[in-house]
C-alpha cells in the first residue's frame, strides 16, 4: 500500500485492510455472463417490405385501423381480413397491443407481427419507442436474421420519432437473461427500417448502445457487479471513445478526506472506487464550462446495520442504477458528438455488515467539512454522493445533474414509471422536463420548499441523514444533497421506481430499463454550444 501522510482522524482508513478474495476480473464469483451487446446490424430500405425477404414484418396499426398506408396495403393483399379482424376485436391496435401471421400469402415475410399504436392524438415518441420495443420483443423468442419495421407514422420532420422506433427496436431484444443457458431474447442478426426518408442511423445507435450499456451493468448481481469490476467494465467498454478516464481508489479517497463515502464502504471486502470520465466536447463547445453528471453506484445494499428484510434485498444489485445511467449517457454522447463537454462521477460502493461497519449514532465529516449524524445506515446512497457532489463542484461545472435510486418515498409519491425530480434550478429542472417530453419518458417536479431543511437538521451535528418520519422523504433526500452543491445549479433525478422493473413489461424483460439514458442525452445535444 502506498504511504501517504493522513489527517489523524482518516488514520483508520489508511491502516484498513481490504480482503479481496477472488475478485478479478479472471476470478469472479460464478459462471461469467454473456453481456447483452448491440450487435445487429441498422438498415434503412426504401423497398416494399412486402416483397421484400423478411423472418418477421412488423406492421403498427392504430385502432381505427387508419393512418397508415401500408397497413391498408397489407390489408388489401390478405383480401380485407386485417380490417375485418381489427374491427370485430380480434387483432387490436390498442397501444402495445400484438398479433402474430405466420406464412401470410401474397408477401414474402415469412411472418407478420402487427402492433397497435393506440390512438393518435396520444402518439408520441415514447409511444413509439415502446411499441417498437414490444413487437421486437415478442419476436425475438428464437434467432433471427432479418425482422423488418414499417408503418410507422415517422417522417423528416419528426426525428425524434424516428429515432424512437429505431431506439425501440434495437433494445427491444436486450433482457436480463445474462446467466441462463437457454436463452429467451435473441436480437436480431439484422434489423431493416422502412422509410421512402433519407434517415441517418448515428444517434439512433449512439443512444441504443448507451442504453443497453445501462441495463447490462445494472442487470449483473453483486457477486460480479462490484465497484473494481464496474470500472473495469465501464473501461473496456469505451475504449476507442474520446472518453477519458480517471479512477480514485481506496488511498486516494483517503487523501481525498471522502470519509462518508469511505464509512459507507467499509463493512465490505469489496474496496470503494470514484470513477471520472470527461467527454472534451466539440471545438464549437469546448471552451464553454462542463456540465457534471454525477451517480450514486451502491453495487449492493444490504442496507448495513439497519438492515433490509430479504424482499427488500432482492434486487439491491439495481441500486447502483444512477451511476450505470452515467456512464450509459457518457457512451452516448460520446457516439453522437455532441458540442458541449461532460463530466461523470460515479460514486462506486458495496454497503455491508461486519464487525467495521458504520452505526447508528456516529458523526461523520464529509468532504465540504460539514457533519452528519447517522440515523439509517440504509440512508446510505446520499451519502455517498454528499462526498462526490463535492468533488464534482470542485471541477467548476456550468450545472450538476446526479442521478439515484435514493428512496422508496418517490416510489410512493410517483409510481413505477415516473422519476422525481428535484433542485435549486427552476430553469434547468425546465431544460430536463422539456427532454424528457421530446422523448417521451416520465419525469414529475417534487416540491423544494425550505421547510424540509429544518428536517435534515442534526441536534448533535450539522447534518442527518434523513428526515423527520417517513413523510417527504424522497424531498428531505434531495434537501441533504443540497447541502453539498453550493451556488451550482444543480438537479436531482430519483430514478428508484422506472429504473428497474420488477416484472416484464411488454416492452421490456424485468430488471433494468435503462430509462433516462435518452432523455439527458437529448438534453445535452440539444444545449450545443450555447451558454445557459
Amino acid at each position: 500500500m502506498v504511504s501517504l501522510a493522513f489527517p489523524q482522524r482518516y488514520a483508520h482508513y489508511a491502516t484498513y485492510r481490504f480482503a479481496r478474495p477472488n475478485t478479478t476480473a479472471a476470478n469472479w464469483h460464478g459462471g461469467e455472463p454473456e453481456p447483452m451487446t448491440l450487435d445487429t446490424q441498422l438498415t434503412i430500405s426504401s423497398q416494399n417490405p412486402f416483397q421484400t425477404e423478411l423472418d418477421v414484418l412488423v406492421v403498427a396499426i392504430s385502432p381505427e385501423f387508419t393512418g397508415s398506408e401500408l397497413a391498408t396495403e397489407l390489408d388489401a393483399l390478405l383480401d380485407g381480413r386485417l380490417s375485418k379482424l381489427v374491427s370485430s376485436g380480434v387483432i387490436s391496435g390498442e397501444t402495445n397491443k400484438s398479433s402474430t401471421w405466420h406464412l401470410p400469402a401474397k408477401i414474402k415475410p415469412l411472418t407478420v407481427v402487427t402492433i397497435g399504436l393506440g390512438k393518435p392524438d396520444r402518439l408520441n415518441a415514447g409511444v413509439l419507442f415502446r411499441a417498437a420495443a414490444t413487437a421486437i420483443k415478442q419476436a425475438s423468442g428464437r434467432q433471427l436474421a432479418r425482422i423488418g419495421l414499417a408503418g410507422f407514422p415517422c417522417s423528416r420532420d419528426e426525428p425524434n420519432s424516428t429515432d424512437a422506433v429505431l431506439i425501440g427496436g434495437l433494445v427491444g431484444a436486450i433482457g436480463q437473461d445474462l446467466y441462463r443457458e437457454k436463452k429467451s431474447l435473441f436480437p436480431a442478426k439484422e434489423l431493416v427500417f422502412f422509410t421512402s426518408d433519407e434517415v441517418s442511423t448515428k444517434r439512433a445507435e449512439a443512444i441504443a448502445t448507451g442504453i443497453a450499456m445501462t441495463r447490462n451493468l445494472v442487470n449483473q448481481p453483486a457477486n460480479h457487479m462490484f465497484p473494481e469490476s464496474f470500472v473495469d467494465q465501464t473501461l473496456e467498454q469505451i475504449a476507442g471513445t474520446n472518453l477519458q478516464s480517471e479512477v480514485w481508489d481506496t488511498d486516494r479517497l483517503v487523501a481525498e478526506r471522502c470519509e462518508t463515502m469511505l464509512a459507507v464502504g467499509r463493512a465490505s471486502d469489496k474496496p470503494p472506487r470514484l470513477l471520472i470520465l470527461r467527454y472534451p466536447g466539440t471545438a464549437a463547445g469546448k471552451s464553454l464550462p462542463p456540465i457534471a453528471l454525477v451517480g450514486k453506484g451502491v453495487t449492493f445494499d444490504s442496507g448495513g446495520l439497519s438492515i433490509k428484510p430479504s424482499d427488500g434485498m432482492m434486487t439491491m444489485k439495481c441500486d447502483m442504477a444512477g451511476g450505470a445511467t452515467v456512464v450509459g449517457t457518457m457512451m452516448a454522447i460520446a457516439k453522437m458528438g455532441i458540442d458541449r463537454p461532460v463530466i461523470a462521477l460515479v460514486g462506486l460502493v458495496e454497503n455491508m455488515i461486519s464487525g467495521s461497519a458504520y452505526k447508528l449514532g456516529d458523526v461523520l465529516r464529509s468532504r465540504a467539512g460539514k457533519t452528519i449524524e447517522i440515523h439509517n445506515t440504509d440512508a446510505e446512497g446520499r451519502l455517498v454522493l454528499a462526498d462526490v457532489l463535492d468533488v464534482a463542484v470542485e471541477l467548476s461545472p456550468s450545472h450538476i445533474i446526479d442521478f439515484a435510486t435514493l428512496t422508496g418515498a418517490c416510489v410512493v409519491a410517483l409510481g413505477n414509471d415516473v422519476g422525481g425530480l428535484m433542485g435549486n434550478s427552476e430553469p434547468l429542472q425546465q431544460l430536463i422536463r422539456q427532454a424528457a417530453d421530446q422523448v417521451g419518458e416520465y419525469i414529475w417536479p417534487l416540491p423544494m420548499y425550505s421547510i424540509f431543511d429544518e428536517q435534515v437538521q442534526s441536534k448533535v451535528a450539522d447534518l442527518k441523514n434523513v428526515g423527520d418520519g417517513r413523510w417527504g422523504g424522497a424531498i428531505t433526500a434531495a434537501k441533504f444533497l443540497e447541502q453539498f452543491v453550493g451556488d451550482t445549479p444543480w438537479a436531482h433525478i430519483d430514478l428508484a421506481g422506472p429504473a428497474f422493473a420488477d416484472k416484464p413489461k411488454s416492452w421490456c424483460d424485468a430488471g433494468a430499463t435503462g430509462y433516462f439514458v435518452h432523455t439527458i442525452a437529448t438534453l445535452l445535444e440539444n444545449l450545443g454550444s450555447k451558454q445557459v
